[in-house]
């Protein structure tokens, strides 16, 4: 196995605070870094699940700013750089390392479907730009394209230990397996289905996981429990919060807009606002029934 990579462990994405006017809130921002690091988070994420395709340009360069003074080195903070153009993406990748995060993350340009050699240079042009890992994310699930497994061992095989893997491709448990087997079980990946499959993923051999930010606590507790082979405190807690994970299914806005909700819930939101356009709102029965499950939750982490 590849010696103790940096990021590692549970690095739930952030979840984007909104005023009244769709501007970022980046006091509650900095309180939503505070509740994850008190529940015993090791990193913090800047992906998909952040909106971050519906932020701007300059929101996005000030957030690679902000996130490493809020976490203040406590834990390892990731941002995601992908981006329509390959230029782009590096300049995102550089300001984030200039800024101190410990890794950037990429999904492909979503505009445009491309050959896998167009892919490669893609991340090779972002890999080269900075000195930090670069972990590529295939957000298949959310996005319809696909980075075959053969690609990203090629993109280890030839930019070296740098490269890190967040494979979301269906079906998630044999694709995972398959790109270890590829990767000779010398690479570092990450879980990426938002903690649904953390356990099966854990038993293939994953390095971490980045979940939402709602549920935090309860992925804290089942990661510690895996690492420590405890598999009764690993289903009591992981049952209700696979309930929760399935009522946000299937696409990108209904995770975000129940995750912003069990965020406000926990008093860490003042609302939860996506910004828009967005293709779903919480509507009232999912909230009760998420009102439901949450108490289920609460009883399993003792609270």
């Amino acid at each position: 196995m590849r010696m103790n990579p940096k990021i590692r462990g549970v690095l739930p994405v952030l979840h984007m605070p909104f005023h009244e006017d769709y501007t970022i809130d980046f006091d509650v921002l900095e309180k939503e870094v505070e509740f994850l690091i008190h529940a015993g988070c090791d990193g913090i994420t800047l992906a998909l699940a952040s909106e971050l395709l519906r932020l701007t340009r300059d929101e996005r360069l000030e957030l690679s700013r902000k996130l490493p003074e809020m976490a203040g080195g406590r834990v390892t903070v990731t941002i995601s750089v992908g981006a329509e153009t390959a230029r782009e993406a590096a300049i995102f990748a550089e300001a984030a390392e200039r800024a101190g995060a410990d890794a950037v993350m990429a999904i492909p340009p979503v505009a445009t479907i491309l050959p896998g050699l167009r892919i490669y240079e893609y991340y090779k042009t972002i890999h080269d730009a900075i000195n930090i890992p670069l972990v590529v994310q295939d957000a298949s699930g959310y996005l319809g394209h696909s980075i075959s497994t053969e690609l990203q061992a090629r993109l280890s095989d030839e930019l070296g230990e740098r490269i890190y893997f967040k494979p979301e491709a269906q079906p998630m448990g044999p694709v995972l397996s398959r790109l270890q087997e590829l990767l000779n079980h010398n690479g570092v990946v990450f879980e990426g289905s938002g903690g649904l499959y953390l356990v099966d993923s854990y038993r293939r051999g994953i390095s971490g996981t980045m979940p939402g930010s709602d549920l935090i606590r309860g992925i804290v507790v089942i990661w510690k429990a895996l690492e420590a082979g405890d598999d009764k405190r690993v289903y009591q807690v992981y049952f209700p919060v696979a309930s929760l994970l399935l009522l946000q299914l299937p696409a990108l806005d209904t995770y975000l807009a129940l995750e912003k909700y069990l965020l406000f819930k926990q008093g860490v939101f003042k609302n939860y606002l996506l910004r828009q356009p967005a293709a779903f709102g919480l509507d009232p029965y999912t909230a009760q029934e998420a009102d439901r499950l949450f108490i289920y939750y609460k009883a399993a982490l003792g609270k």
